[in-house]
């Protein structure tokens, strides 16, 4: 069973910072782009970051600057490092994975639970 396992999250004051982090577990036989999308009550599941195996990285525009994401290879790990948070931020993240897993036919796309980030102001 391939399932991804998030961490961090909570609820922090405008300018804060908060730290999530993604763990891959399973029969994985390699991983590709890694990513964390985040949604808000009423709206869709936007992308915020992602990250290629190389750590090629893309960011959303409202988050430039502000947010780091990362990876280790070894660890099939990813986390997002969130500084100068905004109200505007508040969403239920998830983090999301592109590989080849056993037992699965081709590319998959799994996905973590979700973790609810509040940004007070």
């Amino acid at each position: 069973q391939v399932q991804l396992v998030e961490s961090g999250g909570g609820l922090v004051q405008a300018g804060g910072s908060l730290r999530h982090s993604c763990a891959a577990s399973g029969s994985i036989i390699s991983l590709s782009a890694m990513a964390w999308y985040r949604q808000a009550p009423g709206k869709q599941r936007d992308l915020v970051a992602r990250i290629g195996s190389g750590g090629t990285t893309t960011y959303a525009d409202s988050v430039k600057g502000r947010f780091t994401i990362s990876r280790d290879n070894v660890k099939n790990t990813v986390a997002l490092q969130m500084n100068s948070l905004k109200p505007e931020d508040t969403a239920v993240y998830y983090c999301n994975a592109v590989g080849l897993f056993s037992g699965r036919l081709g590319t998959t796309t799994i996905w973590g639970q979700g973790t609810q980030v509040t940004v007070s102001s």
